[in-house]
Protein backbone atom coordinates (compact mmCIF):
# COMPACT_ATOMS: atom_id res chain seq x y z
CA UNK A 1 0.00 0.00 0.00
CA UNK A 2 1.10 3.61 -0.52
CA UNK A 3 1.29 5.71 2.72
CA UNK A 4 1.65 9.48 2.89
CA UNK A 5 2.52 10.92 6.48
CA UNK A 6 2.52 14.30 7.90
CA UNK A 7 4.73 15.17 11.69
CA UNK A 8 5.38 18.70 11.77
CA UNK A 9 7.90 18.04 14.91
CA UNK A 10 11.22 16.29 16.26
CA UNK A 11 8.82 13.97 18.43
CA UNK A 12 6.50 13.44 15.74
CA UNK A 13 9.21 12.55 13.69
CA UNK A 14 10.72 9.96 16.15
CA UNK A 15 7.20 8.49 16.77
CA UNK A 16 6.48 8.76 12.53
CA UNK A 17 9.50 6.40 12.36
CA UNK A 18 8.87 3.84 14.59
CA UNK A 19 5.04 3.33 13.19
CA UNK A 20 6.68 3.53 9.73
CA UNK A 21 8.87 0.62 10.60
CA UNK A 22 5.83 -1.40 11.75
CA UNK A 23 4.17 -0.71 8.97
CA UNK A 24 6.92 -2.20 6.99
CA UNK A 25 7.52 -5.19 9.40
CA UNK A 26 3.47 -5.68 8.31
CA UNK A 27 3.06 -4.77 4.77
CA UNK A 28 6.48 -5.32 2.89
CA UNK A 29 5.55 -3.26 -0.04
CA UNK A 30 4.81 -0.72 1.40
CA UNK A 31 5.81 2.73 -0.41
CA UNK A 32 6.03 5.72 1.83
CA UNK A 33 5.96 9.65 1.38
CA UNK A 34 6.45 11.99 4.37
CA UNK A 35 6.53 15.06 5.88
CA UNK A 36 8.72 15.07 9.01
CA UNK A 37 12.39 14.36 9.90
CA UNK A 38 16.04 12.76 9.59
CA UNK A 39 14.10 9.55 11.81
CA UNK A 40 11.38 9.35 9.13
CA UNK A 41 13.54 9.23 6.23
CA UNK A 42 15.98 6.86 7.37
CA UNK A 43 13.09 4.51 8.26
CA UNK A 44 12.68 4.61 4.62
CA UNK A 45 10.66 7.15 3.66
CA UNK A 46 10.86 9.96 1.22
CA UNK A 47 11.02 13.22 2.74
CA UNK A 48 9.11 15.86 1.49
CA UNK A 49 9.52 18.59 3.79
CA UNK A 50 12.06 19.01 6.92
CA UNK A 51 10.59 19.71 10.40
CA UNK A 52 12.45 22.26 10.81
CA UNK A 53 10.35 24.26 8.53
CA UNK A 54 7.46 23.93 9.76
CA UNK A 55 7.71 24.73 13.63
CA UNK A 56 5.51 27.15 14.30
CA UNK A 57 4.27 27.77 18.40
CA UNK A 58 2.18 29.66 19.50
CA UNK A 59 -1.02 32.06 18.30
CA UNK A 60 1.08 35.34 17.45
CA UNK A 61 4.10 33.09 16.03
CA UNK A 62 1.37 31.54 13.50
CA UNK A 63 -0.34 34.78 13.08
CA UNK A 64 2.92 36.23 11.74
CA UNK A 65 4.19 33.46 9.79
CA UNK A 66 0.60 32.91 7.93
CA UNK A 67 1.60 33.11 4.56
CA UNK A 68 4.58 30.67 4.48
CA UNK A 69 1.63 28.37 6.40
CA UNK A 70 -0.60 28.51 3.32
CA UNK A 71 1.81 27.73 0.90
CA UNK A 72 3.01 25.12 2.52
CA UNK A 73 -0.81 23.77 2.45
CA UNK A 74 -0.92 24.51 -1.17
CA UNK A 75 2.40 22.59 -1.55
CA UNK A 76 1.12 19.96 0.44
CA UNK A 77 -2.44 19.33 -0.95
CA UNK A 78 -0.75 19.14 -4.62
CA UNK A 79 1.93 16.74 -3.47
CA UNK A 80 -1.14 14.00 -1.89
CA UNK A 81 -2.51 14.19 -4.99
CA UNK A 82 0.18 13.68 -7.39
CA UNK A 83 1.00 10.44 -4.75
CA UNK A 84 -2.38 9.26 -4.56
CA UNK A 85 -1.86 7.46 -1.39
CA UNK A 86 -4.27 4.55 0.37
CA UNK A 87 -4.31 6.49 3.41
CA UNK A 88 -2.61 9.86 4.63
CA UNK A 89 -1.39 9.52 8.20
CA UNK A 90 -1.76 12.94 10.39
CA UNK A 91 0.75 12.69 13.44
CA UNK A 92 -0.22 15.58 16.05
CA UNK A 93 0.56 19.07 14.51
CA UNK A 94 -3.36 19.96 14.40
CA UNK A 95 -3.20 23.38 12.86
CA UNK A 96 -1.71 21.95 9.58
CA UNK A 97 -2.73 18.28 10.20
CA UNK A 98 -6.79 19.42 10.54
CA UNK A 99 -6.28 21.36 7.19
CA UNK A 100 -5.02 18.15 5.46
CA UNK A 101 -7.87 15.88 6.96
CA UNK A 102 -10.56 18.37 5.72
CA UNK A 103 -8.81 18.14 2.13
CA UNK A 104 -7.98 14.65 1.78
CA UNK A 105 -12.12 13.28 3.40
CA UNK A 106 -13.32 15.76 0.54
CA UNK A 107 -10.81 13.84 -1.72
CA UNK A 108 -11.80 10.47 -1.07
CA UNK A 109 -8.79 9.90 0.32
CA UNK A 110 -8.82 7.74 3.78
CA UNK A 111 -7.33 9.32 6.52
CA UNK A 112 -5.82 7.99 9.88
CA UNK A 113 -4.98 10.45 12.52
CA UNK A 114 -2.28 8.91 14.96
CA UNK A 115 -1.52 11.29 18.38
CA UNK A 116 -4.95 12.90 18.71
CA UNK A 117 -4.28 16.68 18.27
CA UNK A 118 -4.91 18.40 22.24
CA UNK A 119 -8.49 19.33 22.00
CA UNK A 120 -9.29 18.31 25.39
CA UNK A 121 -7.13 21.46 25.76
CA UNK A 122 -8.86 23.78 24.68
CA UNK A 123 -11.72 24.77 21.99
CA UNK A 124 -13.06 21.10 22.59
CA UNK A 125 -15.87 21.47 20.47
CA UNK A 126 -13.20 20.68 17.25
CA UNK A 127 -13.35 17.32 17.76
CA UNK A 128 -16.78 17.55 15.78
CA UNK A 129 -14.44 18.38 12.84
CA UNK A 130 -12.38 15.44 13.65
CA UNK A 131 -15.54 12.78 13.54
CA UNK A 132 -16.23 14.44 10.00
CA UNK A 133 -13.24 13.99 8.46
CA UNK A 134 -10.98 11.61 10.31
CA UNK A 135 -11.94 8.15 9.35
CA UNK A 136 -9.74 6.47 12.55
CA UNK A 137 -8.08 7.95 15.70
CA UNK A 138 -5.14 6.52 17.73
CA UNK A 139 -4.73 8.18 20.86
CA UNK A 140 -1.66 7.65 22.93
CA UNK A 141 -2.99 9.25 26.59
CA UNK A 142 -5.65 7.14 28.44
CA UNK A 143 -7.99 9.79 29.26
CA UNK A 144 -8.65 10.53 25.55
CA UNK A 145 -11.01 7.69 24.80
CA UNK A 146 -13.10 8.90 27.28
CA UNK A 147 -13.28 12.46 25.70
CA UNK A 148 -14.10 11.51 22.32
CA UNK A 149 -16.77 9.14 23.77
CA UNK A 150 -18.78 12.54 24.65
CA UNK A 151 -19.25 13.09 20.95
CA UNK A 152 -20.00 9.52 20.14
CA UNK A 153 -16.27 9.00 18.61
CA UNK A 154 -14.79 5.77 18.91
CA UNK A 155 -11.51 5.65 19.22
CA UNK A 156 -8.53 3.46 19.32
CA UNK A 157 -6.05 3.86 22.58
CA UNK A 158 -2.99 2.28 21.50
CA UNK A 159 -0.30 2.86 24.35
CA UNK A 160 2.31 6.07 24.50
CA UNK A 161 5.26 6.00 21.85
CA UNK A 162 7.31 6.93 24.39
CA UNK A 163 7.01 3.32 25.47
CA UNK A 164 8.61 2.44 21.91
CA UNK A 165 11.11 4.77 22.16
CA UNK A 166 12.74 4.59 25.70
CA UNK A 167 12.25 0.38 24.98
CA UNK A 168 14.76 0.66 22.29
CA UNK A 169 17.67 2.54 24.14
CA UNK A 170 20.52 1.31 24.98
CA UNK A 171 22.53 3.85 27.45
CA UNK A 172 25.96 5.06 25.98
CA UNK A 173 28.87 3.26 28.41
CA UNK A 174 31.47 6.14 27.34
CA UNK A 175 28.96 8.87 27.28
CA UNK A 176 28.09 7.82 31.26
CA UNK A 177 32.12 7.22 31.86
CA UNK A 178 32.99 10.79 30.93
CA UNK A 179 30.52 12.95 32.87
CA UNK A 180 30.76 10.51 35.73
CA UNK A 181 32.76 12.78 37.95
CA UNK A 182 29.72 14.78 39.57
CA UNK A 183 25.76 14.15 39.74
CA UNK A 184 23.80 15.86 36.89
CA UNK A 185 20.63 17.99 36.36
CA UNK A 186 18.95 17.48 33.22
CA UNK A 187 18.17 20.50 31.36
CA UNK A 188 15.29 20.56 28.53
CA UNK A 189 14.56 23.31 27.37
CA UNK A 190 12.58 22.27 24.19
CA UNK A 191 13.10 21.68 20.48
CA UNK A 192 11.24 25.18 19.20
CA UNK A 193 13.65 28.32 18.68
CA UNK A 194 10.51 30.04 20.73
CA UNK A 195 10.48 27.57 23.84
CA UNK A 196 14.09 28.03 24.02
CA UNK A 197 14.41 32.14 23.47
CA UNK A 198 11.84 32.13 25.86
CA UNK A 199 13.29 29.59 28.81
CA UNK A 200 16.92 28.61 28.61
CA UNK A 201 18.37 32.29 30.03
CA UNK A 202 16.00 31.59 32.99
CA UNK A 203 17.10 27.50 33.45
CA UNK A 204 20.74 28.53 33.46
CA UNK A 205 20.44 31.36 36.27
CA UNK A 206 19.92 28.47 38.84
CA UNK A 207 23.29 26.48 37.81
CA UNK A 208 25.57 28.81 39.69
CA UNK A 209 23.52 27.95 42.79
CA UNK A 210 24.63 24.09 42.04
CA UNK A 211 28.23 24.20 42.00
CA UNK A 212 28.89 20.36 42.95
CA UNK A 213 26.33 19.51 40.22
CA UNK A 214 26.96 19.05 36.48
CA UNK A 215 24.07 20.60 34.03
CA UNK A 216 23.81 19.00 30.95
CA UNK A 217 21.84 21.08 27.91
CA UNK A 218 19.85 18.52 25.73
CA UNK A 219 20.40 20.29 22.47
CA UNK A 220 18.89 19.83 19.09
CA UNK A 221 20.46 19.81 15.66
CA UNK A 222 17.45 21.72 13.91
CA UNK A 223 17.91 25.01 15.86
CA UNK A 224 20.84 27.24 15.32
CA UNK A 225 23.81 26.79 17.51
CA UNK A 226 23.79 30.63 19.09
CA UNK A 227 20.16 29.87 20.79
CA UNK A 228 22.29 27.72 23.44
CA UNK A 229 25.03 30.92 24.23
CA UNK A 230 23.77 31.25 27.87
CA UNK A 231 24.40 27.58 28.75
CA UNK A 232 27.94 28.11 26.89
CA UNK A 233 28.98 30.82 29.69
CA UNK A 234 29.16 28.57 32.55
CA UNK A 235 31.61 25.73 34.02
CA UNK A 236 29.55 23.55 35.46
CA UNK A 237 26.92 23.57 32.15
CA UNK A 238 27.69 21.83 28.74
CA UNK A 239 25.65 21.39 25.71
CA UNK A 240 25.14 18.06 24.23
CA UNK A 241 23.34 17.53 20.90
CA UNK A 242 21.54 13.83 20.42
CA UNK A 243 21.98 12.12 23.54
CA UNK A 244 18.77 13.48 25.79
CA UNK A 245 17.85 9.84 26.72
CA UNK A 246 21.37 9.19 27.87
CA UNK A 247 21.42 12.43 29.75
CA UNK A 248 17.81 11.67 31.61
CA UNK A 249 19.40 7.79 32.34
CA UNK A 250 22.28 9.89 34.69
CA UNK A 251 19.83 12.63 35.83
CA UNK A 252 19.30 13.11 39.22
CA UNK A 253 16.83 15.63 38.75
CA UNK A 254 15.78 17.87 35.93
CA UNK A 255 14.07 20.91 35.03
CA UNK A 256 11.84 20.57 31.65
CA UNK A 257 9.95 22.49 29.16
CA UNK A 258 6.63 21.21 29.54
CA UNK A 259 5.95 19.08 26.23
CA UNK A 260 6.69 15.30 25.70
CA UNK A 261 9.64 15.86 27.68
CA UNK A 262 8.09 16.33 30.61
CA UNK A 263 6.81 12.67 30.23
CA UNK A 264 10.29 10.81 28.98
CA UNK A 265 11.94 12.29 31.77
CA UNK A 266 8.78 10.45 33.88
CA UNK A 267 9.60 7.56 32.63
CA UNK A 268 13.00 7.11 33.68
CA UNK A 269 12.18 8.11 37.11
CA UNK A 270 13.67 11.85 36.91
CA UNK A 271 12.09 13.94 39.67
CA UNK A 272 11.86 17.30 37.61
CA UNK A 273 10.90 20.65 37.69
CA UNK A 274 8.34 22.05 34.63
CA UNK A 275 8.90 25.17 32.84
CA UNK A 276 7.05 26.97 30.52
CA UNK A 277 7.31 30.78 29.02
CA UNK A 278 5.53 32.02 26.09
CA UNK A 279 5.26 35.67 23.94
CA UNK A 280 3.13 37.98 26.11
CA UNK A 281 0.25 38.03 23.61
CA UNK A 282 -0.32 34.25 22.99
CA UNK A 283 0.35 34.06 26.84
CA UNK A 284 -2.96 36.17 27.32
CA UNK A 285 -4.42 34.09 24.95
CA UNK A 286 -3.58 31.09 25.73
CA UNK A 287 -4.86 31.81 29.65
CA UNK A 288 -8.41 32.98 28.19
CA UNK A 289 -9.14 29.54 26.34
CA UNK A 290 -6.75 26.65 27.90
CA UNK A 291 -9.19 24.35 29.76
CA UNK A 292 -7.42 22.16 31.57
CA UNK A 293 -6.05 22.75 35.21
CA UNK A 294 -2.41 21.50 34.32
CA UNK A 295 0.24 21.63 31.40
CA UNK A 296 2.41 18.91 31.85
CA UNK A 297 1.47 15.44 30.69
CA UNK A 298 2.04 13.83 33.85
CA UNK A 299 0.16 15.99 35.89
CA UNK A 300 -2.66 15.63 33.07
CA UNK A 301 -2.31 11.66 33.12
CA UNK A 302 -2.49 11.33 36.88
CA UNK A 303 -4.93 14.24 37.72
CA UNK A 304 -2.99 15.48 40.49
CA UNK A 305 -0.13 18.24 40.90
CA UNK A 306 2.61 15.31 40.73
CA UNK A 307 5.04 17.78 39.67
CA UNK A 308 5.70 21.28 39.95
CA UNK A 309 4.72 23.43 36.95
CA UNK A 310 6.16 27.21 37.10
CA UNK A 311 4.66 28.96 34.22
CA UNK A 312 5.31 32.90 32.72
CA UNK A 313 5.37 35.23 35.72
CA UNK A 314 6.02 32.66 37.90
CA UNK A 315 9.00 31.27 36.11
CA UNK A 316 11.73 33.22 37.34
CA UNK A 317 15.42 32.09 39.23
CA UNK A 318 14.44 32.01 42.51
CA UNK A 319 11.31 29.75 41.96
CA UNK A 320 13.22 27.55 39.95
CA UNK A 321 16.20 27.43 42.23
CA UNK A 322 13.74 26.52 45.12
CA UNK A 323 11.87 23.56 43.38
CA UNK A 324 15.16 22.55 42.06
CA UNK A 325 16.62 22.24 45.65
CA UNK A 326 13.74 20.19 46.80
CA UNK A 327 13.92 17.61 44.62
CA UNK A 328 17.62 17.18 44.73
CA UNK A 329 17.28 16.16 48.31
CA UNK A 330 15.53 13.40 50.15
CA UNK A 331 12.73 15.29 50.73
CA UNK A 332 8.78 14.70 50.65
CA UNK A 333 8.31 16.64 47.23
CA UNK A 334 10.99 14.02 45.53
CA UNK A 335 9.07 11.14 47.40
CA UNK A 336 6.22 12.65 46.13
CA UNK A 337 7.18 12.73 42.45
CA UNK A 338 8.84 9.07 42.54
CA UNK A 339 5.40 7.46 43.66
CA UNK A 340 3.49 9.42 41.34
CA UNK A 341 5.08 8.11 38.46
CA UNK A 342 4.52 4.61 39.57
CA UNK A 343 0.54 5.32 39.30
CA UNK A 344 1.54 7.32 36.39
CA UNK A 345 3.06 4.06 34.51
CA UNK A 346 0.21 2.09 35.58
CA UNK A 347 -2.20 4.18 33.42
CA UNK A 348 -0.44 4.31 30.81
CA UNK A 349 0.20 1.22 30.64
CA UNK A 350 2.62 -1.60 28.74
CA UNK A 351 2.01 -1.72 25.43
CA UNK A 352 3.96 -1.66 22.35
CA UNK A 353 2.26 1.33 20.78
CA UNK A 354 3.86 1.25 17.14
CA UNK A 355 2.88 -2.23 16.75
CA UNK A 356 -0.55 -2.20 18.14
CA UNK A 357 -1.21 1.19 15.95
CA UNK A 358 0.39 -0.71 12.56
CA UNK A 359 -1.71 -3.79 13.25
CA UNK A 360 -4.72 -1.51 14.01
CA UNK A 361 -4.25 0.49 10.70
CA UNK A 362 -3.92 -2.06 8.37
CA UNK A 363 -6.87 -4.23 9.65
CA UNK A 364 -8.83 -1.11 8.73
CA UNK A 365 -7.44 -0.45 5.82
CA UNK A 366 -8.16 -3.65 4.47
CA UNK A 367 -12.03 -3.38 5.49
CA UNK A 368 -12.35 -0.95 2.46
Amino acid sequence: MKYYLIAGERSGDLHGANLMQALKEKDPQAVMRCWGGDAMQQAGGTLVKHFRDLAFMGFWEVATNIRTIFNLLRFCRKDVLAFQPDVLILIDYPGFNMRMAKFAHQQGIRVFYYISPKLWAWNQSRAKKVKAYVDRMFVILPFEQAFYQQFDYPVDYVGNPLLDAIRHFEPDASFAAQYAAAPVVAVLPGSRRQEVQHILTVMMAVAVHFPAYQFLVAAVDNLPDELYAPARQMDNVHVITHKTYDILHLAQAAIVTSGTATLETALFEVPQVVCYKMSPVTYQIAKRVIQVPYISLVNLIVQEAVIPELIQSALNPERLEEALAAILKDSPQRKQQVEGYQRLKELIGTYRPSEQAATLMLAYLKEQ
